[in-house]
C-alpha cells in the first residue's frame, strides 16, 4: 500500500491525498460505506460503485467468520470474488464485537472467548487467530484486534485495556509478517490506538502505535457514547502524534458535522453504519440539514430528497413519495433512503477534498456544519 498527500489546508489540518491498494486508489478523505456481512444492506454492488461512487467497502471479520464461515469464503477465492466487489476492502479485527458483546464474552491475555449471536456456539480469537482470519477473507487493509472500551470507563480499566491491545499488536504484527496472502495481492496491516477519553493514555498508545511503523494506524474507542467534543479532544491529541506520511481512519465516526470537523483534525479515512442504519428508519442527511422522513410533514411535499438537484441529478424521489413507502413498508423505501444517505456522505467527503485542493476548506467546513446540523 502506498499513501500520498496531494494536499494540506493552510487554517486546518485537513489533507487531501491518495491510497494506492491492489484492487485500486482511494483518494482522501474518504468515507467507507459498511458491509457487515458482505454486504453493503439494501445497495447493489453496482450501485454502490456506479451511482454512490464508493471506492472502499467494508467487511466484518466476527460476521463473516461465524456465516458463511472461512472455508465457503477460501473456496470463493476470497471475499472479492464472493460479494462480486472488485475495489479496496477493508475488514475490521472483531475487537468492536468484544465490546459489543459484552453479555457473552470473557477477555483473557490469550485472547477473548465468545458465544456466537446465531447459534450459541463458543469460539475463541486470539491476536493469531484473528490475522489468520483475515487473511482468508482476503482484505486489502485488515485491523489489528484490539479491545474497545466503554464509556464511561474508569482510568485502571482503560489503562490496562489499552496495555494488552498493544501487546496484543506486538503478536498480530508478528503472525502478520510471518505469513503471506492467499490471493496473490498484498495485504495492509493498521494498528489501533486506544485509551479512551484520557489525554495520557492517548498519548501513550498513539505512540506506541506509531513505533510499530505501519504503513496506516487507525483510531479506535471513540463514538461510543461520549460528547463529541471529547471525541475532537481526543483525535486532535492522537493526530498530534501520529505522522502524517500515513493515513489515520477513525474508526466508526459518523455523523455528517462529526466526519468534517474529524477532517480538519487530520483524519483521512472514517466508517459507520449510520448513514444505511438510519436510513431505514426514515433518517435521511442532505446538504441543508437532518429529515425525519416519517413525519407528516413530508406527506405531500413533492420536492426532491436532496434540495441542490445537482448533486443527485440521477437518483431523485420525492420526500413525498418516498414517506409513502416507509409508510407502506415497503424494501424500497430502504433502498432509496440507503442509496441517498451513502450518496450524500460520499459527495461530502468529495467536496471537503476539493476544497481542501483548493484552499477553502476552512471557511467551507465552518459553513457547512451549521446547515448539516439543522433538522428540518
Amino acid at each position: 500500500m502506498k499513501f500520498t498527500l496531494a494536499a494540506t489546508d493552510a487554517h486546518s489540518k485537513a489533507r487531501a491525498g491518495e491510497i494506492e491498494t491492489a484492487h485500486g486508489t482511494i483518494q482522501t478523505p474518504i468515507f467507507m460505506p459498511v458491509g457487515t456481512a458482505g454486504t453493503v444492506k439494501a445497495v447493489h454492488q453496482r450501485e454502490l460503485k456506479d451511482d454512490i461512487k464508493a471506492q472502499i467497502i467494508l467487511g466484518n471479520t466476527y460476521h463473516l467468520y461465524l456465516r458463511p464461515g472461512l472455508d465457503t469464503i477460501e473456496k470463493a477465492g476470497g471475499l472479492h470474488k464472493f460479494n462480486g466487489w472488485d475495489g479496496p476492502i477493508l475488514t475490521d479485527s472483531g475487537g468492536y464485537q468484544v465490546y459489543s458483546l459484552s453479555g457473552v464474552r470473557k477477555i483473557k491475555e490469550e485472547g477473548v472467548t465468545f458465544c456466537s449471536h446465531i447459534d450459541g456456539s463458543k469460539h475463541l480469537f486470539t491476536p493469531e487467530g484473528v490475522m489468520d482470519i483475515q487473511r482468508t477473507i482476503g482484505a486489502d487493509i485488515i485491523m489489528a484486534f484490539d479491545e474497545c472500551t466503554p464509556y464511561p470507563c474508569d482510568f485502571t480499566y482503560a489503562r490496562q485495556s489499552m496495555e494488552m491491545t498493544h501487546r496484543w499488536l506486538k503478536r498480530c504484527c508478528d503472525r502478520f509478517d510471518s505469513t503471506e496472502s492467499k490471493y496473490g495481492y498484498d495485504q495492509t496491516l493498521f494498528p489501533i490506538v486506544q485509551g479512551s477519553t484520557y489525554k495520557d493514555l492517548r498519548i501513550k498508545s498513539a505512540e506506541t502505535i506509531a513505533s510499530f511503523n505501519r504503513e496506516g494506524n487507525a483510531i479506535g474507542g471513540l463514538s461510543v457514547g461520549e460528547p463529541a467534543e471529547e471525541m475532537y479532544e481526543m483525535t486532535d491529541i492522537v493526530c498530534k502524534i501520529l505522522p502524517t506520511d500515513k493515513p489515520r481512519y477513525l474508526m466508526g465516526v459518523g455523523t455528517p458535522v462529526n466526519l468534517l470537523e474529524n477532517i480538519a483534525l487530520g483524519i483521512d479515512m472514517f466508517d459507520c453504519v449510520m448513514p444505511t442504519r438510519n436510513a431505514r428508519n426514515g433518517m435521511l442527511f442532505t446538504s441543508n440539514g437532518i429529515i425525519n422522513i416519517q413525519n407528516e410533514k413530508w406527506k405531500n411535499n413533492f420536492s426532491p430528497l436532496e434540495a441542490d438537484s445537482e448533486l443527485f441529478a440521477d437518483t431523485q424521489y420525492t420526500k413525498a413519495y418516498l414517506r409513502h413507502l416507509m409508510q407502506s413498508k415497503e424494501i424500497l423505501a430502504a433502498q432509496i433512503a440507503s442509496l441517498h444517505n451513502l450518496h450524500f456522505y460520499l459527495w461530502l467527503m468529495k467536496e471537503a477534498r476539493n476544497q481542501i485542493i483548493a484552499g477553502t476548506f476552512y471557511d467551507w467546513k465552518n459553513k457547512m456544519v451549521k446547515q448539516l446540523a439543522q433538522r428540518l
